[in-house]
This record gives structure tokens, C-alpha cells and sequence, in this order.
């Protein structure tokens, strides 16, 4: 995901002189997440690049779109902005809430490994004031983490994917009027992801993804994008980093092994990939999921 300051909600709330940031942290695998108060503001967010799911954690009554003057929010409300939306706000009185900010890669992801589904089939349902008990719980133990800490930013990740895996199954439909052109059939996209999934102990070229296709590499890698929303190799590697976590919090395997299982050559490379990614080693991965 892009640094912080370069997220335009981030932004947004970070130019105004009555807004205090308590909290911020990049979580690794394309999130983030702050925690702001305001008071007697006005903020506009104007087609953000990525997603936004924020919850009111305290205050909040005076604070209202402008369009929806009488709906007001309130602790425990829930918003969601996905990416390229527009809103304008007004905060009368005081405001402290969470930020989550999803990149949409991360979101592309997420719909391939969920849902079994085109990201650019779906599109993240606005909403606003939104009232999800599950998700406002997940987000104040989020907020109660200590993001400065490895082994509680990376369970604070862990809370992250499950606020995402909850919006995808309850605030995602299918986008009106579409009419999908190019992209891999759905039957040959289930063969490549299976394919890809059974074998990432294994090394795996573009060329022999794109025979399971019948495909030149060139034509496939540029279906594969369209279908997948991320290109082949960024794809493997992030199903690879799924697994190797999954194996770190769930099985005794040396760390050489885990690697090999997950197809990195080496214990290094899968070290150094591993903390590029989530911002921690696979040791340390596995020290704060044993602590739990």
C-alpha cells in the first residue's frame, strides 16, 4: 500500500488543524489503520484510491453528510467509503474514531479468495452510519492494540482481514450495468487458482499457467490481470505469504521448511519476502500467534 500520507482520507483528516491523530500504523498486506479525534470540522474525501471502513468509538451525534443533514452518527456507527466515492462532512461537537484502509489489491484478493469471484464484478456497497455489532467490536480491539509493538500490529492485522472478510460477504454486490469484456471464463479461472493453490511448493512460470489456458503468456498474463485485478507473479506470491502464515500459526514446521512448502527458495528469501509484506519476520509471525 502507499505510505500513509499519501492515502487521501489520511490526508484529508491530517490537513485539518482541529483533527488529532492518536494512532497510525501500516499493517502490512495492503492496510492501514489510524485513530483520529475532531471536533467542529468540515472534511471532504474526493475519489480515494483505495477503501475506507471507519467506526465511531466515541461522540460522533453532531456529525453528519451533507447531503443527509438529519442523519447523524453516533459510538459504535460504522462507514464505508469505498474507493473513488465522494462525501463531504460536518463535525459539530467531538469525534474519536478508526480508520481501516484497504488497498484495491487487497480487496481484488480478498474476492478471488472468498468469493470465487471477478473484482471487477463487485463493488463495495457506501454506506453510512451503518450498525454491525461484530465489526464495531473487531474495531475497538483493534484500536485497544498496540500498533508500536510487532506481535500486536501483526494480531492487529489479523483483526483487519476479518473486518475485510466481513464487509465482502455483507456489503458487496455485483455492479449495476455491467458488461464484462475480456478476462479469463469463470470455469478457467477456478482451474488456474486450484492450479496455482495445489502447487505452491513448486516452481511456476508464466508459460506453464498459461498452457492450463491454452493461452499465448502474453494474451493470458493480460486476462489473468483483468480477471484477478493483480498480475500472475504478484498473485503466486501473495497466495504463497497465505500459506505460510496459515502454516506459521497452525504447525510445528521449522521455518526452512515452512519456506520450502510455500515454494521460496530459500529460508532468506522467504524471510525477507515475509517481512516486506507484513512488516515482521516469519519468527516473529509465529511468536505473537503462539502468545494468543
Amino acid at each position: 500500500m502507499a505510505q500513509l500520507e499519501q492515502l487521501q482520507v489520511f490526508q484529508s483528516m491530517h490537513s485539518s488543524p482541529n483533527t488529532r491523530l492518536h494512532r497510525s500504523a501500516e499493517l502490512g498486506d495492503g492496510l492501514a489503520a489510524a485513530v483520529w479525534s475532531n471536533r467542529h470540522d468540515a472534511r471532504d474525501y474526493q475519489a480515494p484510491s483505495h477503501h475506507t471502513l471507519s467506526c465511531y468509538l466515541a461522540g460522533g451525534t453532531g456529525t453528519f453528510r451533507r447531503e443527509s443533514p438529519h442523519s447523524k452518527g453516533a459510538p459504535d456507527k460504522l462507514c464505508i467509503l469505498p474507493a473513488g466515492h465522494q462525501s463531504e462532512w460536518v463535525i459539530n461537537g467531538e469525534i474519536h474514531l478508526a480508520h481501516l484502509y484497504i488497498s484495491q489489491e487487497q480487496f481484488a484478493l480478498a474476492a478471488v479468495n472468498l468469493l470465487d469471484r471477478e473484482p471487477r464484478e463487485l463493488e463495495l456497497r457506501e454506506s453510512t452510519f451503518l450498525d454491525d455489532a461484530q465489526q464495531a467490536r473487531r474495531f475497538r480491539q483493534l484500536s485497544s492494540l498496540d500498533w508500536s509493538e510487532p506481535g500486536e500490529r501483526l494480531l492487529s492485522s489479523s483483526l483487519a482481514h476479518g473486518l475485510i472478510s466481513h464487509a465482502l460477504l455483507n456489503q458487496v454486490g455485483r455492479r449495476a450495468g455491467l458488461r464484462l469484456n475480456g478476462g479469463l471464463a469463470p470455469s478457467l479461472r477456478r482451474r488456474v487458482r486450484d492450479f496455482i493453490q495445489a502447487n505452491l511448493a513448486e516452481p511456476l512460470s508464466l508459460g506453464q499457467l498459461a498452457s492450463l489456458c491454452a493461452l499465448s503468456e502474453y494474451h493470458f498474463a493480460r486476462m489473468f490481470q483483468l480477471s484477478f485485478g493483480l498480475p500472475p507473479h504478484r498473485y503466486v506470491l501473495a497466495q504463497r505469504l497465505l500459506q505460510a502464515q496459515r502454516l506459521l500459526r497452525s504447525s510445528p514446521l521449522p521455518l526452512g521448511e515452512v519456506a520450502l512448502a510455500c515454494g521460496f527458495a530459500s529460508a532468506s528469501h522467504f524471510s525477507n519476502r515475509f517481512r516486506q509484506a507484513l512488516g515482521a519476520t516469519p519468527g516473529q509471525y509465529r511468536q505473537a500467534f503462539a502468545a494468543r
